[in-house]
């Protein structure tokens, strides 16, 4: 099946900031589809883009982190939170609720898929939930 729009998680953009070994590889080769046109669009949200950039600024440091998010920016398009998402998050059967604000805020923007490694928690997505390895597989 052919994506145009892949929805990444946090943990995925983390792995590779962060040069995390046993994941990285599998999210550096993730992020590389979408610097080609004819690739599906790689997305997230504007709320993983600050959860990106307080976490990696903890390890990284403030210019390191800064200068990390600049060049993914480049690569995604990020879509806004909206009251929306929230609201629907918080009436939904997802137990965490950022899980839940990032399926929605998908789902919004006609994302064909969300690739996370915290699988688990989108048990509830509507969404086709994959891991990065296991996407990879089916391109």
């Amino acid at each position: 099946m052919a994506h145009r729009r892949i929805f990444i998680a946090s943990d995925i953009f983390i792995d590779v900031l962060l040069k995390r070994e046993q994941f990285y590889k599998a999210g550096q080769r993730l992020l590389n589809i979408g610097l080609r046109e004819e690739n599906p669009k790689i997305c997230t949200s504007a709320l993983i883009i600050a959860n990106i950039l307080c976490i990696t600024d903890k390890v990284l440091g403030k210019n390191e982190a800064k200068e990390n998010v600049q060049k993914l920016l480049k690569l995604v398009t990020v879509f806004p939170v909206n009251a929306d998402c929230i609201t629907l998050a918080m009436s939904s059967n997802f137990t965490d609720l950022d899980e839940g604000m990032q399926h929605f805020i998908a789902m919004q923007n006609q994302c064909d898929l969300i690739i996370t490694r915290n699988l688990k928690h989108y048990k509830n997505s509507l969404l086709p939930v994959m891991s990065a390895d296991e996407y990879l597989r089916t391109i």
